[in-house]
């Protein structure tokens, strides 16, 4: 088993950007821009390394190397994005890899991107790319190719080298459960389960009873043996359920209009462990929105658009609109999900104002955010 966090030190400490491996500080998909981009430099991975693994590490600074983080990444359906929008597209996987000297919620971002075999090229049109374009990596840099297109095999020596490095011992992982229970999550309720007597999974969170089901919010989870969260966040509820052969995460959106507060099941991700040693990760997105009455959506819609216009000219908000605003992310995606497709670019609208207003409705926002992403690629 790999090592994902010492497989990032050594991709940092052996290698500059090269045709197997890039950095970024971040990547924006949310946008058509950096939705463009990131696919480039996908498909030219790909069509780089044909029969080995390439990566891209995210949370990088570019000059030195610094580890500065970004947003825990929650998006089990990267691969529909990629499916989506490119002709022969590898696999690909994006693992958060916690670092201990991170703020909380910040990690580092590792994609893996694995070569189908075959030329990996773009289906159609998006920002200034073409249908139809292949790339290919020359040294650090992702460039079109049209002409003398082949796949050659040049990097999977050192790949595999890389790889071999990074693989886990006893120490390691015994280290990483004492550091998990005793050191991050001292204050919260810890656990630990071991699995086929090879995985160890670790979860922390607050325990909450709900008639009769057991929530936990505060949540993190953890595959210790590679160094890889599974699942965090600080405003989500799960339910974690597990057997022998596999760990089970539900999660939760608690949505509502005032008062009027219900669960609702978003994904259930299912961790399967076997015995060659090996393990595979299912989800399915379980999200059926609640739906209201059209008048008092549109009553809310406007209260929220009215508060964005007064947070963006910078006026005093009374008391009750403040109260509003708390509920702002919440009602946001109550009114997308019954119709009002422009309430997604509110929000995106919101970030700014909202990170300089109160902290603690942007994180509210960030998680509302992903919800969406979750749905949409689904």
């Amino acid at each position: 088993m790999i090592n994902k966090r010492l497989l990032v030190k050594n991709l940092l400490a052996h290698n500059d950007e090269n045709s197997f491996y890039d950095k970024k500080r971040f990547i924006a998909i949310g946008h058509k821009e950096g939705k463009a981009k990131f696919l480039k430099h996908v498909c030219a991975l790909a069509n780089s390394n044909p029969k080995n693994h390439s990566f891209i590490v995210i949370g990088v600074e570019d000059g030195d190397n610094a580890l500065v983080g970004v947003d825990f990444f929650d998006d089990s359906k990267i691969q529909n994005l990629v499916n989506a929008y490119l002709e022969n597209p590898p696999l690909i996987s994006y693992e958060n890899i916690p670092f201990p000297h991170l703020p909380e919620g910040k990690v580092i971002g590792l994609v893996t991107i694995k070569s189908n075999g075959r030329v990996c090229s773009l289906k159609k049109n998006i920002w200034k790319y073409y249908g139809g374009s292949v790339f290919f990596r020359e040294g650090s840099i992702s460039m079109p190719k049209a002409y003398d297109i082949e796949l050659k095999d040049i990097n999977s020596e050192v790949v595999a080298t890389i790889e071999q490095h990074a693989r886990n011992n006893i120490e390691l992982t015994l280290d990483g459960v004492i550091d998990f229970i005793n050191n991050r999550h001292k204050d919260l309720e810890s656990n630990y389960k071991v699995f086929k007597e090879q995985f160890v999974v670790c979860w922390a969170g607050l325990a909450k009873k709900v008639k009769s089901k057991t929530y936990l919010s505060r949540v993190d989870i953890e595959l210790i043996n590679e160094q890889v969260k599974l699942f965090y966040s600080t405003l989500d509820e799960v339910i974690v359920d597990y057997n022998e052969d596999s760990f089970t995460i539900t999660e939760y959106v608690r949505l509502g209009l005032g008062k009027s507060q219900k669960y609702y099941p978003l994904e259930e991700v299912k961790i399967i462990f076997e015995d060659k040693g090996t393990y595979q990760i299912q989800g399915q997105m379980i999200f059926d929105p609640p739906k209201y009455d059209t008048k008092t959506l549109h009553h809310i819609f406007n209260t929220n658009n009215a508060l964005l216009m007064k947070l963006e000219k910078g006026l005093v908000l009374r008391a009750a609109e403040k109260t509003d605003l708390a509920q702002l992310p919440a009602t946001y995606l109550i009114c997308f999900f019954n119709g009002f497709e422009e309430a997604k670019d509110q929000m995106e609208k919101a970030r700014t104002f909202l990170k300089r207003t109160d902290q603690k409705i942007y994180n509210s926002l960030k998680e509302t955010l992903r919800i969406l992403r979750k749905v949409k690629y689904n």
